[in-house]
């Protein structure tokens, strides 16, 4: 038999785990992120960088990421087998307290595909990294013809 003082207690639990996985993303960043231009900007997939950085007290772990201006985001490491580049999905970017992944080109990256529109330099693409817990951090990253 559950007593209603226990569901109270309960609830109140369950708001706290939810007000704080809201929460958590606002120290979850994104610096010089940045897009890369494609040769043809109407080109419906490109690659994103930047640095994430976990600035919360808790380990984050990255488990996504979507944009309004494109319908397929994912996460992908580029590494060199036997003189081979090969690029692989990487559903899963754990992150401890204090740390920095690098997206980089020839690295970690964001493949950003089905692109809705072309691209034009300097302009603005809204991203939200998807985490764990739950919850997302957003960010913006820069169109631009290569590297900050």
């Amino acid at each position: 038999m559950i007593t209603k003082p226990f569901v109270g207690v309960l609830l109140l639990l369950c708001a706290g785990a939810a007000s704080a996985a809201t929460a958590m993303p606002a120290c979850v960043t994104v610096q010089q992120g940045w897009v890369r231009l494609p040769p043809n900007p109407a080109m419906a997939m490109t690659a994103g960088y930047g640095v994430i950085h976990n600035g919360c007290a808790n380990a984050v772990t990255i488990t996504g990421a979507r944009s309004a201006s494109f319908g397929d985001v994912s996460l992908h490491e580029t590494t060199i087998i036997d003189g081979v580049s090969r690029m692989r999905e990487v559903e899963r970017l754990p992150l401890a307290p204090g740390a920095r992944a690098e997206l980089k080109p020839g690295g970690l990256h964001l493949m950003l595909m089905e692109g809705r529109g072309a691209l034009k330099e300097g302009q603005a693409v809204p991203l939200q990294l998807q985490l764990e817990c739950g919850g997302e951090a957003s960010t913006t990253l820069m169109v631009r013809k290569a590297a900050p």
